[in-house]
Formats: structure tokens, C-alpha cells, sequence
């Protein structure tokens, strides 16, 4: 039987590289070119931990050549064309990301108490207290838990419900097609090419096989993006910040994936208006697009409310 502390040196291992194959998967899946600079906070933001164990994977990428340090610099993409996980030995193992799904589902399903406890989350899902820490940070993060000192975790009755979902949504709505309209915007042709790509990917057949979180953050990157073409900061924000909250629901939607193909041809024809400097068509082909993601969120209700 290994010791305490073996569990909790192979649980943040673990950890690391679960981290560091999820960056290198965010790097090849065409986010991020060779030469991009890389920053902690960023990577915090986008996988919902904390500086730390981003910092942790960033030195174990450069120290197997994924990523190249420079002093007083920070840390940049290197060609990682015929790299993996895999041929990197990085375990992809990560039994924080699977607690976090139990933790989402026991929360949807009302089956946590209030406030729940670090030794009962601990006792429950059976982890160390390094990946309880990982697990509670990211769902900290993302807005729907927080600590409550000397009585655990209160976990949020916030976007637990279709409607609240569908609420994001009609933010996106008011927000998404109106940044496409910024008189600064101009897309990035190397960056609408990499969200080409990924859309290209998805329609030769990942969309069956990627996970859930790979489909989300597909997504995530593909809105972000564009919207980050506007010019205006602000608006870049604000969808970051309602995308890193309507996580918890979007996961449990992603069981039916028969819409994402006409998702996929939604975001190929905005990209081509784009491209071709029709912002005003493109903005109401986006308006479109996230209508019908509303529409498709009605007939998909019962998957949400299981």
C-alpha cells in the first residue's frame, strides 16, 4: 500500500502533466502558432487553475523542448507539429478532471451538502488534498463555488437550471454580433485560419470522438477569437467571463452532438464573411447562429434537467 505521501507526490504529478498535455493540446489543436508568448495568468484563465500548477507544466514542457524560456521573458511556443502527449511520456491521466464532472453532476442533481466539507469532499470522491484543491480552484474560477472559512465549500444554485443557461446565451446575443460591428475590428488571417481548421477537424469526425471539455473549448476558442478581432477589450471580457460560468451546463449539453455539425457550418460561413470584410453580414449570420443554439437548447431541456 503506498504511503500518504506517495498519493499526494503522484497526485500532483499527475497533475502537472494532465496540465502539461492539455497546453500541448491547446497548442497543436491551432490556438496558438509557434513563437506565441505564453503567460501564466492566461493559461489560468483558459483551463480554470491557478498560476501555480500552470507555472509547474510551462517548466515541464520547456524542459522536454515543447516550449522555449526566456529569462526576464517568459515562455514561448516552439514547432510542436509532430509532438503528443504520447511521444512526450506525459500521462493524460487526470483524476482531478474526472472529480470535477462527479462534483458538477452531484451538484446538478442536488446530492452535496450545504456547506460540504474539504475532509467529506475528500472522503467522497476519494483524491488527495492536491487534486481537492485543483478541483475546488477551477469550480472557484468558474463562479459556481466558494469557501466559506471554518465551513468548507458553499456550492452556488446558479446555473443549475436550463434556464440560466439559455440566460448566457441572450447575453451572448446582445454582445457577440455587436463586436463584430467595433469600427477597429479586423481578424487576424493566420487566426482565422486556425479556427478553419479546428471547424474542419471537427466536421472530418471529432465531433464524435472529442470529449466534452474538447468540444467546449473548441467553441470557446472560435467565439473568443472573433470577438477578440473587435478592437474593444470590453467586449472580450465580458464573453470570457460568461463563458468560464456556463461551463457547468455546457458539459451536460454536449451528451447530444448531432447539432454540432450545423454549429461547425455556422462558424465556417461566419469565418468566410469575415474574411472577405462583409462584418455587417457577418454579425447577422452570428446572430443567427447563436438563435439557433438557443432554439437547440429547448429540445435538448430534458438532458439538462436529468
Amino acid at each position: 500500500m503506498s504511503s500518504a505521501g506517495e498519493r499526494t507526490v503522484n497526485g500532483k504529478r499527475e497533475l502537472t502533466e494532465g496540465l502539461a498535455a492539455q497546453i500541448l493540446e491547446h497548442i497543436r489543436s491551432g490556438a496558438l502558432a509557434t513563437g506565441t508568448h505564453l503567460t501564466a495568468q492566461g493559461l489560468a484563465e483558459r483551463f480554470s487553475v491557478s498560476r501555480f500548477p500552470v507555472g509547474q507544466a510551462l517548466q515541464l514542457l520547456a524542459a522536454k523542448g515543447v516550449l522555449t524560456h526566456e529569462r526576464n521573458r517568459g515562455y514561448f511556443v516552439s514547432d510542436v507539429k509532430d509532438v503528443s502527449p504520447e511521444t512526450l511520456g506525459l500521462s493524460t491521466k487526470d483524476d482531478a478532471a474526472e472529480v470535477y464532472f462527479r462534483i458538477a453532476e452531484d451538484h446538478l442533481q442536488g446530492r452535496l451538502p450545504e456547506p460540504a466539507s474539504e475532509a467529506y469532499l475528500k472522503e467522497t470522491y476519494g483524491i488527495s488534498k492536491a487534486q481537492l484543491n485543483a478541483v475546488l480552484g477551477r469550480i472557484a474560477q468558474e463562479g459556481w463555488a466558494e469557501r466559506r472559512p471554518g465551513y468548507g465549500w458553499s456550492f452556488s444554485p446558479m446555473l443549475t437550471t436550463p434556464e440560466s443557461l439559455e440566460q448566457t446565451y441572450r447575453v451572448r446575443l446582445a454582445l457577440e454580433p455587436a463586436a463584430l460591428l467595433e469600427p477597429t475590428y479586423r481578424l487576424d488571417r493566420d487566426i482565422a485560419a486556425r479556427c478553419r481548421e479546428a471547424e474542419l477537424r471537427l466536421l472530418g469526425g471529432a465531433i464524435e470522438t472529442d470529449s466534452a471539455a474538447a468540444l467546449h473549448e473548441r467553441g470557446v476558442r472560435f467565439h473568443e477569437a472573433i470577438i477578440g478581432a473587435s478592437g474593444n477589450p470590453f467586449f472580450l471580457e465580458a464573453v470570457r467571463r460568461i463563458n468560464r460560468v456556463r461551463r457547468l451546463l455546457s458539459y451536460r449539453s454536449m451528451v447530444d452532438r448531432k447539432r454540432y455539425r450545423q454549429q461547425c457550418e455556422e462558424h465556417l460561413q461566419i469565418l468566410d464573411l469575415l474574411e472577405r470584410e462583409r462584418n455587417e453580414e457577418a454579425s447577422q449570420a452570428l446572430r443567427r447562429h447563436l438563435e439557433h443554439t438557443i432554439g437547440n437548447l429547448q429540445e435538448i431541456r430534458p438532458i439538462l434537467e436529468h
